[in-house]
């Protein structure tokens, strides 16, 4: 199946059981509520999949699972977030072998790569698979910026082609399409600039709050393609409180239980995460209750 690379991309959220296994049959009714709303594709193993406390095994489930549920009408796309060159190239080779249709990749974790080894990293996982390749890049978290010169290089590699642009700075998806115009597909990372970043020419989004609020999402990003722009404001503005649920280091914890009151998941977390409790749950869950108390009707989009 081809990645095209617009459109929504949910990062979807790994489902436990509350004896801390996978609970892939609630894991489905939420990809298939992404699917009903009109996503473009879905990607596992994300930070809000709680990728880093996953074995191979659960990983392996989740992507056999989704691609069956899936069955070809949007592209699974697999993460791949390593701290060794041997271990992303197996993890690629492992999600092509499983039948994922994209990878997401990060520079290598726990290191901060230089300009000469952070480009050595992304060439050696594209050599390694004919998967098509989305760039995550959010230095503000993950520390290692992949600059517009690292791009310059990378780009002459066809499987590398688009980037999931968290710097959180806005202006840098004009620097990308005046440096690249359409080779480089982008895909705002940061729910609370997506529509800033669909404005500015963004070709997609990689969303979190779509977990629990799906239609909403592809919502603002189809009003915002169709110059739409009012229609998608309106949803926007309400919508942003629910967004900045995003840009918390509790963004897993917040996210599922908004997943748990829009009936599309459960609290459930892995340890060393722990659900919420006391004021700071009830804080969430009143950002929430206002969200769906206010909730806006979708306009309908006639192109």
């Amino acid at each position: 199946m081809h990645t095209d690379w617009t459109g929504v991309f949910p990062a979807v959220t790994t489902k436990f059981t509350p004896d801390d296994a996978l609970d892939l049959e609630t894991f489905g009714v939420n990809l298939e509520a992404q699917i009903a709303a009109g996503v473009s594709g879905i990607i596992l193993g994300g930070t809000l999949g709680e990728s880093s406390t996953l074995t191979e095994s659960e990983k392996n489930q989740l992507v056999e699972f989704s691609l069956e549920t899936v069955s070809g009408r949007v592209p699974v796309v697999v993460n791949i977030a390593e701290g060794s060159t041997r271990n992303a190239v197996a993890m690629a080779r492992q999600a092509e072998k499983l039948g994922a249709n994209g990878l997401m990749v990060l520079p290598p974790m726990r290191y901060k790569s230089d300009h000469r080894e952070t480009v050595a990293w992304f060439r050696e996982i594209a050599d390694a698979t004919p998967l098509p390749i989305m760039i995550y890049n959010n230095p503000v978290d993950y520390k290692t910026e992949v600059t517009l010169a690292m791009f310059e290089e990378l780009l002459h590699h066809p499987h590398i082609q688009a980037v999931k642009e968290s710097t959180r700075d806005v202006s840098n998806v004009t620097r990308l399409k005046n440096a690249f115009g359409d080779r480089l597909k982008i895909l705002c990372g940061v729910d609370t600039l997506a529509m800033e970043e669909l404005l500015m020419g963004a070709d997609g989004w990689v969303a979190g709050l779509v977990c629990a609020f799906p239609a909403e999402t592809v919502a603002v990003y189809n009003l915002v393609k169709a110059d739409w722009t009012e229609e998608a404001l309106a949803i926007y503005r309400w919508f942003l409180p629910l967004l900045e649920l995003d840009i918390h280091p509790k963004l897993v914890q917040y996210i599922k239980l908004a997943e748990h009151m829009t009936g599309l998941g459960t609290e459930y977390v892995r340890a060393p995460r722990l659900p919420l409790s006391g004021e700071e749950r009830e804080r969430v869950i009143h950002i929430v209750k206002e969200g769906l108390r206010t909730r806006p009707e979708l306009p309908t989009l006639v192109i």
